[in-house]
């Protein structure tokens, strides 16, 4: 890994940051640290939490973390489906979909999926396969395979319910969160930095790290969160791995 041309550190927030509730030992001080040398951008592909709401939790846990360095995947969206001037038919629980209640009123011209949980029915399904039969995108605001819950167990993420649609409509899904090179362009744009001169630290070895690295980034991977050791028979090679965010030093 090299260190030396590091001038801006992304970071991944659940499983990295925290676990369920409560923040991973040294995680806080680490965070303080890292802000004191560089500066440093959270990204999380969550889906059921507002930019807003993801900072406040953090904030109650202790991370000196401020609305400006936090970047969703909801966030990216919405400046997606207004740069487009399109509304769209949602797959999201109800509290994400009130999210876009204020763009302004235009054709229907996306799908866009997240994790709905309980929202996942035939009915709402059908609805978004027949816009995306009518001439819809569809649009991931996340497609990572799993993440790990509160109860410590991994449960499914939206993407195996983004591959349903696309299998049934023949249409390959745009990612806008993670692991898609244009998020982490966002993010290292809103530093001042060059993808090269970027750390991107994470659980997901093909979310966080494989995608960094396909962006330019180098790519760290902490041993908490979703990580197994399995991770690293997938194909790629994180530029480093730390047992923890505490543990890593640059």
């Amino acid at each position: 890994m090299n260190t030396s041309i590091i001038r801006g550190v992304l970071c991944d927030i659940g499983g990295v940051l925290y676990e369920g509730d409560t923040p991973y030992p040294g995680a806080v001080e680490a965070v303080a640290r890292l802000k004191a040398r560089y500066p440093v951008r959270f990204l999380t592909n969550t889906t059921q939490k507002t930019g807003a709401e993801v900072v406040a939790k953090l904030q109650r846990m202790g991370f000196a973390i401020t609305a400006s360095e936090v970047i969703t995947a909801l966030d990216v969206t919405k400046a997606y489906l207004t740069e487009r001037q399109s509304r769209a038919t949602f797959l999201l629980t109800d509290a994400a979909e009130a999210f876009f209640d204020d763009l302004p009123d235009a054709p229907c011209r996306c799908v866009v999926v997240g994790d709905a949980q309980e929202n996942f029915t035939y009915t709402r399904f059908n609805e978004a396969f027949r816009t995306l039969m009518e001439g819809g995108e569809l649009l991931a605001a996340a497609k990572n395979r799993y993440f790990k819950d509160h109860g410590g167990r991994l449960s499914m993420d939206a993407g195996g319910f983004v591959a349903a649609l696309e299998y049934a409509s023949g249409k390959t899904a745009t990612v806008i969160g993670k692991p898609s090179s244009a998020f982490y362009r966002l993010a290292c744009a809103q530093m001042g930095i060059t993808p090269e001169a970027a750390v991107m630290i994470g659980d997901d070895v093909e979310s966080d790290v494989g995608g960094a690295q396909a962006a330019g980034l180098q790519g760290i991977l902490v041993e908490t969160g979703k990580y197994a050791p399995a991770d690293l028979a997938r194909g790629i090679t994180p530029d480093a791995v730390f047992p923890s965010l505490a543990a890593i030093s640059l």
